[in-house]
């Protein structure tokens, strides 16, 4: 992405469109990158959690209409893994079970989210797009691209920033990252809240 671009995606209060000069004229696959993470702050995860809703009914809507894939992304870690490996020298059936418990974790959490799927579509539009999820563990900015390039996703739907009212923050490290990799077309949706620098002068 250029210049334009990203100032588009860091500053602009409303959802921002780019599509790539020679993107098909109907998308085949929808990938919607989405954070259900628990470990954040209750403020912080209450527009998580509205900015996945967003997310999802936007990507939905897109799949429907070009009757393309749904594809929905959550990448997951397990915080405390390398410590328990590094310092603290934690058994590896201990570690293992740690790790099973967060995946398990971030699992129940997607679920949850997907479940909002007939709520925000009529039930035969929800039964016709069949969302296909994926849980992957590592890094969000390196494994949402390397998911998108393997799916050959058209379109990725995600969001740009999460946190709200922090001067000079107006894209997420993470999301950057992603953008800077990525070599499909983007919606990018900014969370409730989301307050752009830019003023209007007379």
């Amino acid at each position: 992405f250029g210049s334009d671009d990203m100032n588009l995606l860091r500053e602009c209060p409303c959802p921002v469109w780019l599509v790539k000069p020679q993107a098909e004229q109907s998308y085949k696959r929808v990938l919607a990158a989405v954070d259900v993470a628990y470990g954040y702050p209750p403020a912080e995860l209450e527009t998580h959690q509205v900015l996945n809703q967003q997310i999802l009914e936007i990507a939905a809507s897109l799949a429907l209409s070009d009757f393309a894939e749904l594809h929905v992304v959550h990448a997951w870690q397990a915080p405390d893994e390398s410590t328990m490996h590094g310092v603290l020298h934690t058994p590896k059936a201990k570690i293992a079970a740690y790790v099973e418990q967060e995946r398990r974790r971030n699992k129940a959490s997607l679920d949850e989210l997907m479940r909002s799927v007939p709520c925000t579509l009529d039930r035969n539009a929800a039964d016709y797009i069949n969302p296909i999820t994926h849980l992957v563990k590592g890094s969000a900015s390196i494994e949402i691209p390397a998911l998108a390039k393997e799916l050959a996703a058209d379109v990725i739907v995600m969001g740009t920033v999460a946190r709200t009212g922090v001067p000079g923050f107006f894209m997420g490290n993470t999301a950057e990252t992603i953008l800077n990799q990525i070599d499909c077309s983007v919606l990018a949706i900014k969370p409730p809240g989301f307050e752009t620098p830019v003023t209007v002068t007379d």
